[in-house]
């Protein structure tokens, strides 16, 4: 039979057993402190691929946003052009207008409307988000006049994407518009070439008058391409050579 006394002795030598076991391991501290390290190597490891990965996608991940931004350009300046030509469609109409007589000279113009035949309200054409350009801060299209420099070299861009053939509008308005605002360029069919004026993105239009196009003000080069075009400036938005 143990006594009270025996018990206690056996419990401290219990207590003093392992405080000497843990005394006599230190391979136990060692190989947790081996693991820990090998886990700081592996966790660094894995944060440099994901780094690499983000670096390699972060170019990718650009070039889908600005693709966005210019269709979103491309569909908003194409509806201006639908607008100018309602709106010079509508002048022409009532007031008996043509030429530079006929065209609008500012976008609100085009926001305000065409009046109603037979009536004294006005028919939208032109949405206010439409009138904002995508691609710039300013929102603010740059206003493409008729037989400027732009108009030219936008006008021989297309002939050379359309096989030196400028697309002739089905709307006897618009194509009286066309012969009136697009200047005739020369056009050589033996190299499909065709004379060029000098280089619309160094003409930065903001005079006032009649207006038959717009324009992004942003120089950048783009990620797709309009009638062949691989630049923002050079994309004119207008109806004298649309179907």
């Amino acid at each position: 039979m143990t006594s009270h006394s025996q018990e206690y002795d056996h419990k401290i030598l219990g207590s003093a057993e392992i405080h000497t076991m843990s005394k006599c391991s230190p391979h136990v501290r060692r190989v947790d402190s081996d693991q820990a390290g090998y886990t700081l190597v592996a966790l660094l490891a894995m944060m440099t691929v994901f780094a690499l990965m983000a670096m390699a996608i972060a170019p990718s991940v650009h070039q889908q946003s600005e693709r966005e931004r210019e269709k979103e350009a491309i569909f908003r300046g194409e509806q201006v052009a639908d607008a100018i030509k309602e709106y010079y469609k509508a002048r022409a109409r009532i007031n008996g207008a043509a030429g530079d007589q006929a065209l609008p000279t500012s976008m609100d113009q085009l926001m305000e409307g065409v009046p109603i035949p037979g009536g004294a309200k006005t028919r939208q054409i032109l949405r206010a988000s439409a009138a904002r350009d995508p691609l710039t801060p300013e929102g603010e299209w740059r206003l493409i006049h008729p037989r400027s420099e732009p108009l030219i070299d936008f006008q021989q861009d297309v002939m050379t994407y359309a096989g030196t053939v400028v697309p002739t509008p089905e709307d006897p308005q618009i194509r009286n518009l066309q012969q009136f605002a697009a200047p005739q360029l020369t056009n050589i069919l033996n190299t499909g070439t065709t004379s060029r004026s000098s280089s619309s993105s160094s003409v930065d239009d903001d005079s006032s008058g009649p207006f038959v196009g717009v324009a992004s003000r942003s120089r950048r080069s783009s990620v797709l391409t309009y009638y062949g075009i691989d630049s923002h400036d050079g994309w004119v938005f207008t109806p004298l050579f649309r179907k």
